[in-house]
């Protein structure tokens, strides 16, 4: 009698076996769970999961071997997926302060690799790339397995397994109706990775609704009609520089005890430059972006249109909307587009902006070290495109410049060298290029940001200092504010913006903006939708008085 086991029993599963069969269920569970702790940003409640009862479910209506391996996979596959936007999407409002949009944001990725590539080198960001699809690969196959060994685990336990699940899917139902809530506010009934790719496709809708509307939106310029002969009449003969410094936000001028830096290296040029002739009138302007993605800024404030996806800056480009850039070419203006970052080809900076000349990292051949993302520093930018264009006297210049020095990670930071040896061979080369360990230590990563906006704003305004250039018209405008560990929880989107000139006249034109008279923008300031600035520019400094 003791030799054998009841008839309609199973068996007892070894001991091995039982570990197996829980950690399975444990992975499932904690699979199914992720997007939702991943986009909460708490595991304090713990849910029961619709996508491992569906799967028990599946595999129990049709226990064909095969079928059950195909919905093994689509689940693995579904909660991966899942789990990988909710990533992204935490990381993107860690760093640029919004959700990832899966229609538009994949480009953002590249970009990012680029970042990474920059700082840790090509090799080392290869081999993280490939160790992360890897990892994935190895993830879904292990979720799969998983899945497969649960719904054994319920099929072998015969009816009652049957029950167990099916009484799952009546509590969830139950739970859902009902409304049912862990005292942390969250559901007990959770869906969290059908739910993450159902708000995925629903932003893909709006997306795609956004796209047509905002196309609309563009081809209802109010400069269309503008006689090329009045533009910028007030501006004849001036060279015109509208230099985005990266990172540049309202927390580098909020008086802060970390920004106190900045603040001093600005009042420190700001006397230096006042006895010389130079007169400056500050305001803010709100930016699209938050902590990256600098070119939604420019296209922005060079467009007069608010640009604040990566969606409608494909469809800007694609479109014949008038820029500042292509307006002053018109005017007669030689327009070059200063960007040290590019190191590729960007066909858009002269079939869009209307650029005539680009200086990018390949023009502005600079052999000397790299400072993390900044292959080149700021005051070698300023001292190259002085002697390539500002230098020749022949055309007013029109400008749009990128100071890439105070980009995140914002280590390392190259000091400011004396300007006569900015130009020589080995000029930067015994400066340190250590990054040193700054994250995620919040205090010593607002030390580097301050630092390396010092360092930006020091090179532009010692160029004016040294090189004199009294022709120019300098726009200086931050692009975005830097990422919530530096700029806080609270920060809005705005950035400083100062207009320089030895001319007064060029004043007199921006009296009725009702601007702050100095170097940098107090709390006080004027505030302005970035996308503002063009139409108001245009208007101050064309026509007649």
């Amino acid at each position: 009698m003791g030799g054998h086991t009841e008839i309609g029993i199973p068996p007892a599963p070894s001991s091995r076996a039982t570990v197996l069969n829980v950690l399975a269920w444990v992975t499932i569970i904690g699979v199914s769970l992720l997007p939702g702790i991943l986009g909460s940003g708490t595991a304090a409640a713990a849910r029961l999961p619709l996508e491992a009862i569906v799967l028990v479910l599946l595999t129990l209506v049709v226990p064909h071997p095969t079928f059950r391996r195909v919905v093994a996979t689509g689940f693995a596959v579904l909660t991966v997926v899942a789990a990988a936007i909710a990533v992204l999407d935490r990381s993107f409002r860690a760093t640029i302060d919004r959700g990832f949009a899966a229609a538009e944001d994949w480009r953002a990725i590249v970009n990012a690799y680029g970042v990474v590539e920059n700082v840790v080198g090509p090799v080392l960001a290869a081999m993280t790339a490939t160790l992360i699809v890897v990892l994935a690969i190895a993830v879904v196959a292990g979720v799969a397995w998983c899945a497969l060994r649960c719904a054994r685990t319920v099929s072998d336990a015969g009816r009652r397994g049957r029950v167990a699940a099916a009484a799952a899917a009546v509590a969830w139902s139950v739970f859902a109706i009902a409304g049912v809530q862990h005292t942390t506010g969250a559901s007990v009934a959770a869906a969290d990775p059908l739910r993450s790719l159902t708000e995925v496709a629903a932003e893909t809708t709006q997306s795609i609704r956004d796209q047509e509307a905002f196309a609309e939106n563009i081809r209802k310029d109010p400069l269309a009609e503008q006689p090329a002969e009045h533009l910028f009449d007030a501006l004849r003969g001036k060279d015109v520089v509208f230099a985005f410094v990266e990172s540049y936000g309202e927390v580098a001028v909020s008086g802060a005890e970390s920004m106190a830096g900045i603040s001093r290296t600005i009042d420190d040029y700001a006397a230096r430059l006042t006895q010389s002739g130079y007169r400056a009138e500050s305001a803010f302007l709100s930016s699209p972006t938050f902590g990256g993605v600098s070119w939604l800024a420019h296209s922005t404030l060079e467009s007069g249109t608010w640009v604040d996806s990566q969606q409608r800056y494909d469809t800007l480009l694609a479109s014949d909307r008038l820029t500042l850039s292509s307006l002053f070419g018109d005017a007669g203006w030689r327009t070059v587009a200063v960007k040290p970052a590019h190191t590729e080809p960007w066909p858009e900076g002269a079939a869009f902006y209307g650029f005539d000349r680009m200086l990018d990292w390949r023009a502005l051949a600079f052999d000397g070290p790299t400072f993390g993302f900044a292959l080149v520093p700021d005051q070698f930018t300023w001292q190259r495109f002085f002697d390539d264009e500002l230098s020749r006297g022949d055309a007013p210049v029109m400008a749009q410049m990128s100071l890439i020095s105070s980009h995140s990670p914002w280590t390392p930071t190259p000091p400011l060298v004396p300007w006569t040896d900015v130009g020589e061979p080995g000029a930067f080369d015994g400066q340190s290029r250590e990054s040193g360990d700054i994250w995620p230590d919040p205090t010593r990563v607002r030390a580097a940001y301050a630092e390396s906006i010092e360092y930006s704003l020091g090179a532009t305004l010692s160029f004016l200092e040294n090189y004199d250039p009294s022709n120019l018209v300098l726009v200086l405008v931050g692009d975005h504010q830097p990422s919530r560990i530096v700029s806080g929880e609270a920060a809005d989107t705005d950035v400083p913006i100062t207009i320089l000139s030895k001319d007064s006249t060029v004043f007199e034109r921006i009296h009725e903006w009702g601007w702050e008279l100095g170097f940098r923008p107090s709390p006080d300031a004027p505030v302005w939708r970035m996308d503002t600035f063009r139409d108001r520019f245009v208007a101050a400094f064309s026509g007649g008085e």
